[in-house]
């Protein structure tokens, strides 16, 4: 079947952004995207036509090593994959599980074959190959498939990083091996992104860049950042990065980011963004705004009655005030969570679209000095 296209539209005179459209099965993306994280196969407390309507979603995301766990893949193959399990009929991205493994250090144990680790949730164990991490996602049914790789922790050692990702280049020959010898699910197209690893090191990540881009597969990803590393590092590598993967593919950076993190990391050529921040954040009461962000959970806020955000995209923020919604979080009521993260999510697709439609107008690079000021003002 025809693989994932990629269309680059507008380029920004003043800076490395780009403003482009990728084709999938599912549909279109229109990029810069920023991607909900449905980690158990759900927005959390969000419901499909929510991120459809309110959102504005394009594309969501599906955690490997959650729904490899619950519900399993004989149940999501038994739906029909993901799509049909949860109603989202949009293009879906799954990860590898690569980086939960990462996070579950203490439970787990990486060799050459693949990573066996615990579950988090009854402590039984598991096995990860990148032929398994690839079966994985091809039963839970993302348009985008990740490579299995390891992400390895901030700070690292120059010679860990360096065997880390040797071992995250032989895995990514195994996970093309794999995919190019086993078929599509479900009737349409599983296209596979390998990740550049290689730490805050300048020649691995130069040297990873080049490995993966070497491959020519639809898309590329930029993997191990956003671990705890400075903002100023985490772009120095970000643009080297950018700079070596092909223009014509689209370029994915994982786990980033603040509002701030995304207009900086657009400016460098990145397309795709996908992070809990916005709706984890959502739920202990942290609204994001064009003008700054909002503890809802301050006092100031209690006598508020003025909507979330009076001009807003999201439609439930222009009608629920601050202080119902102060209230609800400090109740403790699911629907103040719920709010908060439909807010938060549509404040992050308005800024990617916005950031798109600067791009094609040119003016991208003053817009985006007007609006950092703003966005890291605390309110």
């Amino acid at each position: 079947m025809p693989k994932l296209q990629f269309q680059l539209e507008h380029t920004d005179p003043g800076s490395k952004a780009r403003a482009g459209r990728i084709t999938t099965d599912h549909g279109v993306i229109e990029t810069p995207i920023f991607m909900p994280v449905g980690t158990v196969g759900s927005v959390k407390g969000v419901h499909a036509h929510e991120l459809r309507d309110d959102v504005k979603a394009q594309i969501i995301l599906g955690n490997t090593y959650h729904l490899f766990l619950r519900p399993g893949t004989e149940v999501l193959e038994h739906a029909g994959g993901l799509h049909r399990f949860n109603g989202w009929t949009g293009p879906i991205l799954t990860d590898s599980g690569g980086y939960q493994v990462y996070s579950l250090a203490h439970r787990r144990k990486i060799k050459e074959e693949g990573v066996t680790f615990q579950s988090h949730i009854d402590g039984s164990r598991h096995f990860f190959s990148p032929e398994v991490a690839m079966d994985i996602q091809r039963s839970i049914g993302g348009d985008i498939i990740m490579a299995f790789d390891e992400c390895p922790p901030y700070p690292s050692d120059y010679r860990y990083a360096k065997n880390s990702l040797e071992l995250t280049n032989r895995w990514l020959a195994r996970c093309v091996s794999h995919c190019d010898q086993t078929p599509d699910k479900y009737g349409y197209t599983q296209n596979l992104f390998p990740i550049v690893q290689g730490s805050t090191f300048e020649d691995l990540r130069r040297a990873s860049a080049e490995t993966v881009a070497g491959y020519d597969l639809p898309g590329n990803a930029i993997g191990g950042l956003s671990v705890g590393e400075k903002n100023e590092e985490m772009y120095r590598i970000t643009e080297l990065c950018c700079d070596i993967l092909p223009a014509d593919k689209p370029r994915y950076l994982m786990g980033v980011g603040t509002p701030v993190n995304l207009l900086e990391c657009i400016a460098l050529g990145v397309d795709m963004f996908d992070c809990v921040l916005p709706t984890r954040n959502a739920r202990h009461g942290m609204i994001y705004t064009r003008e700054g962000i909002m503890n809802i959970k301050n006092l100031r806020w209690k006598n508020d009655h003025s909507p979330i955000d009076p001009d807003g995209p999201c439609p439930t923020s222009r009608y629920h005030t601050k202080a119902y919604l102060r209230h609800l979080i400090h109740s403790n009521e699911l629907l103040g969570a719920q709010l908060a993260s439909i807010h938060n999510l549509a404040f992050f697709l308005w800024l990617v679209k916005e950031a798109r439609q600067q791009i094609q107008i040119g003016d991208f690079s003053r817009w985006k000095a007007e609006m950092l000021p703003k966005l890291a003002r605390r309110l």
